[in-house]
This record gives C-alpha cells, sequence and structure tokens, in this order.
C-alpha cells in the first residue's frame, strides 16, 4: 500500500526551547525571545521538535566562569584523576544508551546510526579514562623529552614541558554527530584539565542537550568543566584570547570566516577545524571480481554512502578504480544497494537507512548533485526524485517534510572534471571513476585537496606501498584493506581515539584525537631552564644533578624499604663495588648460551674496535646490579616490572669492577589500588667512575 503522511502542525510558540547550561544552571531565553527562535524538526516527519535560540545569553560571562571557576575546579585534579572520572562518566552514560536513542531516531539516525553516534561517543570516554592513567603521570605536568645539558658542569640545564592553557576549549560542533562530535572534543580537554564549552548545531543540538543533562545529573564532573550553548553564538570570538582554544567541525566556508576573525588571525586565539573533504577509496589492479578485495571494497563504498545517509565528513566520495573495471564496479555498488538499503523512518520495522538531518539539508544535497550532473556526471544508479519510503508504522510511501534521499551513484566520462574533486555532496552519493595506472590513481587521490581519509584496498604488497607511500601526505589517515583485515577492520569512514582524526588543505588542516597527543593540543609545550634541583622541583622527576639522599647513610634505611608514604623524589641507594673475572664471564655465557665472540674469544674481541678483548655481557651485568641494590626482606616493594632505557656506554674487562647508584627518578601512586609505580634512575659505573650502563628499573610499591 501506499501512502502519503502529512507531517503534524505546529507553531514555534508551543514547543520548549533546548535550554542552555551555563555557569551551573540550565538556562533559556526569556518567553519574549519567540520570535528569534529557530524551529527544529524531525528529519523523518517533519514535526517540529523544538526551538532553539541564545537570545540574551551573556556569552562573556559564560567564557568568565570557565576560565575561573571551570580552571580552578580542574585543577585541583590530577590527570589520573580527571581520567577516573571520565570512566565513570562513560560507565553513567552507558547505562543511559537506550534514552539517547530516542532522541537520536528523531535525527533520522537508525539503530546502527545511532550506536556509532552514542555508543563511539561513550567509547572515546572509555578511552581516554584508560590512556590518561597508563600513559600519563599522575600529576599535572607532562615531561618532553630528556634534559639538554647546557652547561659543561651540569649546574644548568634545559628540557621542555606541558602543561595545560589557562583559558577554554570552545568546540562547535557539526550536525551529523551530535554525541561523538561532543564527547571526542570534550575527553582530551577534560584530561588536559581546559574546561569545555560546547556549541551544537542546532538541527540536532537537542540530542546533545539530552547527553549533557545527563551528565550532569551524574554529579561527577567538577564545577565549571562543561557548558553547552544550545543556539548561535555569534560575537563569541568577541571575548576569546591568546588563552582559549576553538575546536571546529563543520562546512569549509565557515571554517575560513571562523579563522579570519581578528581575535585568531591577531589575538592568538589557538583554532582548528575539521572539514569539507572529497576522501577517496582507490581499488588496487589486483582486486578483481571474485577477489576478497573486491568485495571488501564495494561494501565499504555502500556502507559509506548509507550509515548517517552519507552524512559523514570521512564517507567514500570519489571511488577511484580501474577504468575496465568502472562498469562492474559501479554495477556491483547497485546491486549491493538494491539487496540491502531499506530507506525509511529509523522507527520502522526492517529500516537500514534513514532521513538526512533536515529539509534543508537534502535541498543542499539535492543542488549539489544536480550541479555534478551538469558539470558531466551520469546518473549511474538512484534518483533525484521523492523516494518512496518505510513509515514508522510500516506503511510505505512518499513522506511530506521528511529529508529522505535514496542513494545515488555517479559515473564520469571524464575524470578530470572539476566537480568530482571540488563539490561534495553532503549525503548518500559518490562517484565512480577511472584510472589509467597507479601513478595516475595517486594524482586522482590527490586532487581532492586535502583529505581526512583514503583507502586503498588491494592484496599487493608493492601496490599498498606506491599507492599509500604517494598518497600518505594528502590524507590525515589512511586504510589498507585486504582480506586478512576486511572482517577486523573499523572501516574507512570510522575515525578511532586512538589515532589522529583530521587531514590537510581542505580538510581543515588540524588534528583531532591521537591519543595522548589530542590532549597535548590543549596544552603549552614550554622551554624552561634551571638547575637540575629547579628542573625537579617544577616537573616532580629527579634529574640528573639534582640532590639526591642516600637514605642507609642518613636514616639507616634502603630506599626499598620505604613505602609511597615516605619514599622521596631523589631517596638513593649506592653499592659496593664488585669484580668481575673472566671465570664469571664465561659461567655466564655457558649458562645462558650467549657465546657470542667478544665473550669467548680474545682474539676476535681484541680485533672489535669497541673492546679491549673479552668483554662482560650486558645483561650479566644487569643481573649482578639487581644483585647490588636489591633489598631482599619483604616488604613495600612489591615487585620489579621492568626497566626501560636501557644503554651499554663503556665494557667491562675481566678485572674491571662496578658499582649501582639507584635513585627514586618518578612516583605514581595509583588512585584505584594500595601501590604505585616508582622508577628508578639506575646508573652502573666502574672503579674509574665511567658510566657503563644507565637504565630506568620500574618497581610496584605499596602505598
Amino acid at each position: 500500500m501506499t501512502t502519503t503522511a502529512t507531517a503534524p502542525q505546529a507553531t514555534v510558540d508551543t514547543v520548549e526551547t533546548v535550554p542552555s547550561f551555563v555557569m551551573d544552571a540550565w538556562w533559556t531565553p526569556d518567553a519574549g525571545a519567540s520570535a528569534s527562535a529557530v524551529p527544529v524538526r524531525d528529519a523523518s516527519t517533519g514535526e517540529i521538535l523544538a526551538k532553539v535560540s541564545t537570545e540574551g545569553l551573556d556569552l562573556a560571562a559564560v567564557v568568565d566562569y570557565g576560565r575561573t571557576t571551570g580552571q580552578a575546579e580542574l585543577g585541583k585534579l590530577t590527570f589520573h584523576q580527571r581520567a577516573l572520572k571520565l570512566k565513570e562518566l562513560a560507565q553513567y552514560l552507558n547505562a543511559r544508551r537506550e534514552h539517547f536513542y530516542n532522541f537520536s531516531f528523531q535525527t533520522g539516525a537508525t539503530k546502527i546510526d545511532s550506536m556509532v553516534d552514542i555508543d563511539g561517543g561513550i567509547g572515546v570516554l572509555f578511552t581516554f579514562g584508560s590512556k590518561g592513567r597508563r600513559e600519563l603521570p599522575n600529576s599535572q605536568v607532562v615531561v618532553d623529552g630528556p634534559m639538554e645539558v647546557l652547561s659543561k658542569d651540569g649546574s644548568f640545564a634545559g628540557e621542555h614541558i606541558y602543561t595545560r592553557i589557562p583559558g577554554v576549549a570552545v568546540q562547535i560542533n557539526a550536525f551529523n554527530f551530535p554525541v561523538w562530535g561532543m564527547l571526542e572534543k570534550f575527553a582530551p580537554a577534560f584530561i588536559a584539565g581546559v574546561p569545555t564549552i560546547v556549541k551544537p548545531a542546532t538541527p540536532t543540538g537537542y540530542v546533545a542537550a539530552a547527553v549533557v543533562k545527563a551528565i550532569i545529573e551524574s554529579n561527577i564532573l567538577p564545577k565549571g568543566s562543561l557548558q553547552l550553548v544550545s543556539g548561535s553564538v555569534r560575537g563569541l570570538l568577541d571575548v576569546l584570547d591568546y588563552r582559549d582554544l576553538v575546536a571546529f567541525t563543520g562546512s569549509a566556508s565557515t571554517a575560513k570566516s571562523l579563522k579570519a576573525h581578528p581575535n585568531v588571525v591577531e589575538g592568538g586565539v589557538r583554532f582548528t577545524s575539521e572539514t569539507d573533504s572529497l576522501n577517496a577509496a582507490i581499488l588496487g589492479p589486483d582486486a578483481v571480481e571474485g577477489t576478497p578485495e573486491f568485495d571488501a571494497f564495494v561494501k565499504s563504498v555502500v556502507t559509506e554512502m548509507t550509515v548517517k545517509a552519507g552524512q559523514k565528513c570521512t564517507a567514500i566520495r570519489r571511488a577511484i578504480v580501474p577504468q575496465e573495471l568502472v562498469p562492474a564496479v559501479t554495477a556491483a555498488i547497485g546491486k549491493r544497494i538494491t539487496e540491502r538499503v531499506v530507506l525509511g523512518d529509523p522507527r520502522g520495522e526492517g529500516v537500514t537507512m534513514g532521513a538526512l538531518a533536515s529539509v534543508e539539508q537534502l535541498q543542499d544535497v539535492r543542488a549539489a548533485v544536480q550541479s555534478m550532473l551538469d558539470a558531466g556526471g551520469e546518473l549511474a544508479y538512484g534518483t533525484l526524485d521523492s523516494p518512496s519510503v518505510t513509515s514508522a508504522d510500516g506503511t510505505t510511501g512518499v513522506v511530506d517534510g521528511g529529508a529522505f534521499m535514496a542513494p545515488v551513484v555517479l559515473n564520469w566520462d571524464n575524470p578530470e572534471a572539476e566537480a568530482i574533486h571540488s563539490l561534495e555532496a553532503f549525503g548518500p552519493v559518490s562517484s565512480v571513476i577511472g584510472y589509467k595506472d597507479l601513478s595516475d590513481a595517486v594524482r586522482l587521490a590527490a586532487r581532492g585537496g586535502g583529505s581526512l581519509v583514503a583507502s586503498v584496498c588491494t592484496n599487493d604488497p608493492e601496490v599498498a606501498r606506491e599507492l599509500v607511500t604517494g598518497i600518505a601526505a594528502h590524507h590525515g589517515r589512511v586504510l589498507m584493506l585486504n582480506r586478512e583485515d576486511a572482517r577486523t577492520s573499523t572501516g574507512h569512514g570510522s575515525p578511532v581515539p586512538h589515532l589522529v582524526h583530521g587531514g590537510p588543505g581542505r580538510a581543515g588542516g588540524g588534528e583531532e584525537l591521537g591519543g595522548i597527543r589530542s590532549v597535548l593540543h590543549h596544552m603549552q609545550r614550554t622551554a624552561i631552564q634551571g638547575s637540575p634541583n629547579m628542573l625537579t622541583a617544577v616537573t616532580g622527576v629527579w634529574h640528573t644533578g639534582a640532590d639526591r639522599t642516600f637514605t642507609q647513610e642518613t636514616e639507616g634505611a634502603h630506599p626499598f624499604r620505604k613505602s609511597l608514604e615516605t619514599l622521596r623524589i631523589g631517596d638513593a641507594v649506592r653499592s659496593d663495588l664488585r669484580q668481575v673475572t673472566l671465570a664469571d664471564i664465561s659461567a655466564f655465557a655457558e649458562s645462558t648460551g650467549d657465546t657470542f665472540y667478544a665473550h669467548t674469544n680474545q682474539e676476535a674481541a681484541e680485533a672489535n674496535p669497541f673492546f679491549p678483548g673479552i668483554v662482560a655481557h650486558g645483561y650479566l651485568l644487569l643481573s649482578w646490579a639487581a644483585g647490588l641494590f636489591v633489598e631482599p626482606a619483604p616488604g613495600p616493594v612489591l615487585a620489579n616490572y621492568g626497566l626501560e632505557n636501557a644503554r651499554f656506554l663503556t665494557p667491562v674487562a675481566a678485572g674491571d669492577s662496578i658499582r649501582v647508584t639507584l635513585t627514586a627518578k618518578k612516583i605514581t601512586p595509583r588512585e584505584t589500588d594500595e601501590y604505585g609505580e616508582v622508577a628508578w634512575d639506575a646508573v652502573l659505573t666502574n672503579q674509574n667512575d665511567e658510566i657503563v650502563a644507565t637504565y630506568d628499573v620500574l618497581t610496584l610499591v605499596e602505598k
């Protein structure tokens, strides 16, 4: 049965205003501000859901609250404490996903789309909650690189540190991912200790507001760490300065306008953007019909066309394939769409692709496709006519007011047509174009002017190498897809929090995500100079040349007898000398099987420019060092769990002696356990006080 559904009638005055959360309170405009309110509609039915307005909101006060209260409250926490709050928040939101799905359906998103957005956003919180504790110190300063000695006697040195920026992170998000887009920006800013002001896109901002409502109700976050502005933020950049950061996702034209603001150009506001992107997927010449790579390629293209109705900044806009495979690829894409895609209201049974986010978005996408057709494109699959769709009640027909568009595939006689490489139809639209050889494929991919992501689908390592090295500099991420990872790959269009999301040129030139890299985006790298003692005081990490306390001499206690409560940076132990004999070296070689000639053959060892003759194994020396510094009785030290950065500098021959000096270098208590990590600076020296080896010993110590 074919039916035509008419959207319910409503006026802006009869619906609620999407609230903002600012200065630790929910805020909506005065009743008289409704004339300027923007209506927000259900993407599938056209029904007015809410109105959006910020008329009367004092944006300067919002920014000031973040810079003062937000900064102060976040400044009370270490990286690990913030990370634990993210984990707790992720668990809280994860238990409420179904509630958020109900809002997401109104944006035209299917259950799968909603999972990508909502579950994906919550997953980012889990990831940063983990990485923050595993990869950052339990402090508020990050040391970047080794100390640089700047004086002959070692009394003056320098290094780099990261500290949080002293302002706010303004996060302007796109309509297509109201939850993931918010949380993937919020998580690294929060770990860094920088307060967030979220500005979601108007058409889907009510979904972000629902999640923020739950976040506030959880009472997990410190005051001022998260504010939400639902509606226009015109004039916001006027009140920002060099202390602040703007992270923008949206159109290239809007990004260009914001970048031109005097406070960005001259005032030092940090600005990063993620914008339009004509992403490509390249099919290798080996991936012919019948191969797993051909099938994976077609599946990837259709997935990227239909997930979120193609409204993804990472969607595949250009499928670049060998010329002779253009007909086969086009036909396979069309066949998969026909067999697997059911267009309709995402609340309807069996629907796999929903509506675009708004009627305005639908008009923009259709106009872009028409421009591409006018420029020489040919409709190889699909139509621009209003499609028949499945409604929420299971009937099929054309829905008045719904923003539905069927998938469209374009072919081009001329792969050089400018429109292919400059126009983006931000919906379920992709072009299939042919290449002559691999260098031609690289050139066509690069014509996108900079993209967020590209896929290379081949099972030939040499093809993969040539394509990836050719296109990498034009892209923020490259996915290599073949039969080995087709089932396990997260997909072309799915950024993961561990890896950078961003791209050069048209893609915005910025970076988001990337694990701890994205935390550092919210921090200032500063070169500091001073004595080793002052560097130690600022960083909380012991530096060579700084004061040490040999506790056995001053307190009568080995530092391994001290718990985290009493252990201090700079506590140290120095062993007696132990002589190395030829018998020791031979015995170690025999027992380990390490009979390398430098340890067993005097003549061959003497011929080596590095050795004076037979020398001790480096691992023999490390083993002896452990015996020299160990305190064997049970005590606060629970385990030795590794060593890092081992370097052997001076060979040790039979007759030489070694001693070890061990210094508490970094102490990292665990927030959730009754123990923490201690990194010890270990230095082996010989009888002439020459450095034999350096490394860090890692132990677990009771609190």
